[in-house]
């Protein structure tokens, strides 16, 4: 059984949440998944290493060139206009003989460097003659353009915590030294379902004409592509009708091998809003009025499974923008927790120039959506409005703006890009 899920405010009318506050309890709640698997190297994009990973070799394994040139002893070329014996042709995976006083081998990127060479010349500075000699026209000092054996890496170095999600980056290290699998956390499964008997999926209104009062369940789309982002194991329930006895039978299938669950719409108190009843039937809830516009309400808490266990549940509000940014503000964070990221970075933001006014302040934390302009400054969507998803793709990203803050023009504000919320 799960710990307790935090409750800061148990009273019947809680004081709503700060983002600060909401992000804290979801991060104290979080359980990480602990089961390892081992994976190709080059199928690990995107999972977590369960394992400090070590080099078992130095990188570079030798020293080597940085340039096409000529090795060469630095005393031999101090006149820096000095004839020299081309004596050697050493490509790349190639080993030279070593070089001999008064002589040069020519030498291609990344080539080991032969004994008794201490520097590189590059070839715009020497000049080859029909002889077999090149004319060096530089004075190189002693480990000019050579990289040496294990600048980069020593063995039994640490190169990779456990606890960091794989990128290409970590990718590449790993194989640079000879990592051909690696050990990660398996991946998180999470159920999606949705509510409301007004959702229409694309495709399915009888000659594409929509229903009076239906709508066509947009939430579905950007919830599954917002979890393969993350690289999740996504359960897929559909659209689940409005009654108390279908949301409960619902939860329970997906609790079964899931590790979260997560439904968009419902989370609010009216009659026909059922997962709060639902949910709290199946295993306990705490409904949150957070501090933040848009996507105010927020639902968590957990659903027991059949065998004492249990799988954590978060609701998210119905309006598709509030959806979406409640998703990349909390439960982003989150998700990465149960993954087994050890320390999710907080989205970078950037101090930017607001080229528009906002001159109503609010109450509530507002995350405005806005993109970046020919000026180098900050424009606003004309509309702000909840429903509004034309706004998320016109824009790059969202403007912090604190509760109570008006804006005007010239003012710097905290810009999040979408980059940074969406992987």
């Amino acid at each position: 059984m799960a710990a307790e899920t935090p409750n800061p405010h148990p009273a019947s009318r809680p004081p709503m949440l700060s983002v600060r506050e909401a992000l804290a309890f979801l991060d104290a709640g979080a359980r990480a998944v602990v089961d390892v698997e081992t994976v190709a190297t080059l199928a690990a994009n995107g999972r977590v290493l369960a394992l400090d990973q070590a080099s078992t070799i130095d990188v570079p394994s030798a020293d080597n060139t940085q340039m096409d040139g000529y090795a060469v002893r630095a005393a031999d070329c101090a006149s820096g206009s000095a004839r020299l014996k081309v004596s050697a042709r050493i490509a790349a995976g190639q080993v030279g003989q070593p070089l001999a006083a008064g002589c040069a081998a020519r030498i291609f990127t990344g080539a080991m460097i032969p004994a008794g060479a201490d520097a590189v010349v590059m070839q715009e500075q020497c000049k080859a003659n029909d002889d077999g000699t090149v004319t060096v026209r530089h004075a190189p000092p002693a480990g000019q353009w050579i990289r040496r054996a294990g600048e980069d890496i020593r063995a039994g170095a640490t190169i990779l915590s456990a606890g960091t999600r794989l990128r290409s980056q970590e990718l590449g290290l790993a194989a640079s030294t000879g990592l051909a699998s690696l050990p990660v956390l398996r991946r998180l499964r999470v159920a999606v379902f949705f509510t409301g008997d007004e959702l229409t999926m694309p495709g399915e209104a009888p000659g594409g004409v929509l229903a009076a009062g239906a709508i066509y369940n947009s939430n579905r789309f950007t919830l599954r592509a917002l979890l393969e982002n993350l690289g999740c194991q996504i359960a897929d329930f559909g659209i689940v009708p409005d009654t108390l006895a279908a949301t409960r039978d619902t939860l329970r299938a997906a609790a079964g091998d899931n590790d979260l669950i997560i439904t968009s719409g419902g989370v609010s108190v009216g009659e026909e809003d059922h997962i709060k009843p639902a949910v709290e039937a199946e295993g306990r809830l705490n409904m949150w009025q957070i501090a933040v516009k848009p996507g105010k309400p927020l639902a968590f808490g957990e659903v027991h499974k059949a065998d004492a266990a249990s799988a954590f549940f978060i609701g998210l509000p119905g309006n598709p923008v509030s959806s979406l940014i409640t998703f990349m503000l909390f439960v982003r964070p989150f998700i990465l927790r149960l993954q087994g990221v050890q320390q999710p970075a907080p989205a970078r933001s950037f101090a930017m120039r607001a080229d528009f006014a906002w001159p109503q302040a609010d109450r509530r934390n507002e995350f405005l959506r806005a993109r970046i302009n020919d000026a180098g400054g900050l424009e606003l969507f004309p509309n702000q409005g909840s429903g509004v998803l034309t706004s998320t793709v016109w824009g790059d990203g969202l403007i912090d703006n604190p509760p109570g803050q008006t804006i005007a023009p010239g003012d710097i504000v905290r810009f999040i890009p979408f980059s940074e919320l969406l992987h």
